[in-house]
């Protein structure tokens, strides 16, 4: 798959009522948005979750394992399961209704996966008609870190990692889009691929897979903000402005003789700077940092000086009233 591939509709990999809810809830349209939806933590199958923790109102996905389940006929066509889940040190109720044939699915010491919103009925934290995940869907993360992406209340975040699983076999079974980092940057820093790291952020083997591919995908940003600036400076640096070179006996030496006080070297080393650039034949993009009292504020001066000897204009913009 191309870079086309990547900017296909999601809807070209997933099911419609999925993609509208990508769409509508998680702003998700393309491929490239599902690949780029990164898990927000991962969970180790070793780690049991603490249901303890759990509040009110709260979108959860949890790890457990089923500890009982027990099942009552409150009406004619209302039907009401109840499951008693643990992470080992607390339990809780998951209540289904009208979903009597997952009694079947939920022996004791199955795991299994849930989301939901956490409600609290009778002083009791429970959830009620949650998403739940048995058999093959929990055994596929065995083994193996497992992603929770940020969800919604229509769709779980293993639900997500399906999704982005085959995202991933459509997108980069074929042929895969050219890395954006050069192979030289990529090298002397020791960072993944991007069709690597775009596989192990989402289907980490270990934790080391899921640093080495965050590591590559936060790089990723700082470089590509960086080559968007470095080439907004290049298309200005072409732009044709007016020279302003520096004068001799204009405003600016009569200045730098009435100054009470020598000007330090670093000081004059920024003004060098400043007014070579200010002779070229193109517009000066400059920013001098420096700590309060520094001088900066001198060094401005002197470069506006320089422009007013060479014909043109210049503004001072006093952020304080100290200042102005």
């Amino acid at each position: 798959m191309t870079d086309l591939g990547l900017r296909a509709p999601a809807k070209s990999v997933v099911g419609g009522p999925t993609a509208t809810e990508l769409a509508n809830r998680l702003g998700i349209h393309t491929v490239g948005d599902l690949l780029r939806h990164y898990p927000r933590r991962y969970y180790d199958r070793g780690e049991l979750t603490d249901l303890s923790e759990l509040r009110p109102g709260e979108l959860v996905t949890i790890a457990a394992t089923v500890v009982s389940t027990s099942a009552r006929q409150i009406k004619p066509k209302l039907h009401k399961l109840d499951v008693v889940v643990s992470d080992g040190r607390s339990d809780l109720t998951l209540t289904f209704f009208n979903r009597r044939y997952l009694a079947g699915q939920l022996p004791a010491g199955s795991p299994v996966l849930v989301a939901g919103k956490v409600e609290e009925f009778r002083r009791a934290i429970t959830l009620t008609n949650p998403e739940l995940a048995v058999g093959d869907e929990v055994e596929d993360f065995a083994g193996r870190p497992m992603p929770i992406y940020p969800a919604t209340a229509k769709l779980a975040s293993w639900r997500l990692a399906k999704a982005v699983r085959v995202a991933l076999d459509v997108a980069l079974a074929g042929d895969v889009p050219p890395d954006p980092v050069p192979d030289e940057v990529r090298d002397g820093r020791g960072l993944l691929s991007w069709e690597s790291a775009i596989r192990l952020v989402h289907r980490p083997d270990n934790r080391q897979d899921i640093k080495r591919a965050q590591q590559r995908l936060r790089f990723d940003e700082a470089f590509l903000l960086q080559v968007v600036l470095a080439q907004r400076r290049s298309a200005a640096a072409a732009q044709p402005a007016v020279a302003r070179p520096v004068r001799p006996g204009g405003l600016l030496d009569a200045f730098d003789a009435r100054l009470p006080f020598t000007l330090t070297d670093g000081q004059r080393e920024v003004s060098d700077v400043i007014e070579q650039e200010l002779a070229r034949p193109h517009p000066m993009h400059r920013l001098l940092q420096g700590e309060v009292g520094s001088g900066k504020t001198v060094v401005a001066l002197r470069a506006m000086l320089a422009v007013v000897d060479a014909g043109g204009q210049a503004a001072l913009l006093a952020p304080t009233e100290v200042l102005a």
